[in-house]
């Protein structure tokens, strides 16, 4: 996230820091709803508040495996920063996708590519 204060940002600095917050935020919300069974199956899970979900749907609840780095600090003066790090990515790590592999897609696939291949028909001569 973005600390304003911390950072000192004026201007155009600050409205895209006011811009990677918002859809921080955002990215969080859906996050805590896909990470709680409860609220899960019957609540509307928010991607399109935020290009940042919007682009990560597919990742975060599609039939994906995802992986989350989260970059910490050791220092002191970055302690409140990487608390609140580690906590989303604690929620995130409830998230319980299950991808499946779409066989029948891999056939259509295979059976255009051999249509290609050999000019309209499927079969080889």
């Amino acid at each position: 996230s973005e600390r304003n204060k911390r950072t000192g940002n004026i201007g155009i600095r600050f409205k895209e820091s006011v811009g990677i917050n918002t859809g921080l935020l955002a990215l969080g919300n859906v996050i805590s709803i896909l990470s709680d069974e409860k609220r899960r199956p019957s609540g509307h899970v928010p991607y399109r508040d935020s290009k940042l979900t919007r682009l990560l749907q597919d990742s975060l609840g599609g039939n994906s495996r995802t992986v989350m780095l989260a970059c910490i600090s050791p220092a002191d003066a970055n302690f409140e920063e990487t608390l609140s790090t580690l906590k989303y990515a604690s929620r995130a790590r409830c998230i319980k996708n299950r991808p499946v592999v779409n066989r029948g897609s891999l056939v259509a696939l295979r059976e255009l590519q051999l249509e290609m291949y050999f000019g309209g028909s499927s079969m080889p001569p």
